[in-house]
């Protein structure tokens, strides 16, 4: 079993930046891939990023170049850098878990085993 909470949330103006962590407890060494989603009022859960244990990567068209992805696996620990932030980036972004190291599936919600109840990011104009 794996636990997951989101930190670092609140409310920044357009072209601010703001860092989200995710703390992993339990069965750690089990997230091999781990990622940020973030869903908005009354839309569906988008992907924005993952990583692997060993780094490699993978990011959303959206957040190319304004989003990094990251993680301090001593530090059981996932973060999602965002920079240059717009008000279509307000919604609650969650960290997820999973066992499996293809980040070409890391994109599916579905593939996810764990999640985080989420952290409110509101982007003011």
């Amino acid at each position: 079993q794996v636990q997951l909470v989101e930190s670092g949330g609140g409310l920044v103006q357009a072209g601010g930046s703001l860092r989200l962590s995710c703390a992993a407890s339990g069965r750690t060494f089990s997230s091999n891939a781990m990622g940020w989603f973030r869903q908005a009022p009354g839309k569906e859960r988008e992907f924005l990023a993952a990583i692997r244990r060993d780094g490699i990567s993978t990011y959303a068209d959206p957040v190319k170049g304004r989003f990094t992805i990251s993680r301090d696996n001593a530090k059981n620990t996932l973060y999602l850098q965002m920079n240059s932030l717009k008000p279509e980036d307000t919604a609650v972004y969650y960290c997820a878990a999973t066992g499996s190291w293809d980040l070409t599936r890391a994109t599916r919600a579905t593939m996810y085993d764990y999640w985080g109840r989420g952290a409110q990011v509101t982007v003011s104009s």
